[in-house]
């Protein structure tokens, strides 16, 4: 097998591996996102596998009328450096690199978005190379 026939077969065993990941589950929350409070918990928090080894978290909350997002990669080696983007109806809201730390090697991003009108997609991706996690709210 030539070295770009085994790219090929690379790059579609990833994507084979992207779209065959278990599914995301959803806990907590309710329809009332917009008043931030009020004595319940509106928290929306979707986890999944990831395209290789590890699992992802994503987690966001109605806060004083601010969006708490919290994405977390969780179960990989310690010490990998990874890259990540969280995205605001699909518009860069940030992006950065972190390094897996502890034992379970994992690390988290938490940022604060402003809640707009309507519904808000939340997406949160981290890649290195070989694996790639991804999960989106709409909250």
């Amino acid at each position: 097998m030539t070295s770009s026939a085994r790219a090929r077969a690379y790059v579609a065993a990833v994507a084979l591996a992207c779209a065959t990941a278990s599914p995301a589950v959803a806990s907590g929350g309710d329809d009332d996102h917009g008043g931030g409070g009020g004595g319940h918990d509106d928290r929306v928090e979707l986890r999944g596998s990831c395209s290789g080894r590890g699992e992802w978290k994503l987690e966001v909350r109605s806060d004083d009328g601010r969006l708490e997002v919290e994405g977390e990669v969780d179960r990989v080696a310690p010490g990998q450096r990874w890259t990540w983007t969280m995205r605001h109806n699909g518009s860069v809201s940030d992006r950065g690199t972190a390094r897996t730390t502890g034992r379970s090697g994992s690390f988290e991003v938490e940022r604060r978005m402003v809640d707009l009108a309507g519904t808000d997609t939340i997406s949160f991706r981290a890649r290195r190379p070989g694996q790639v996690c991804r999960g989106v709210v709409d909250y």
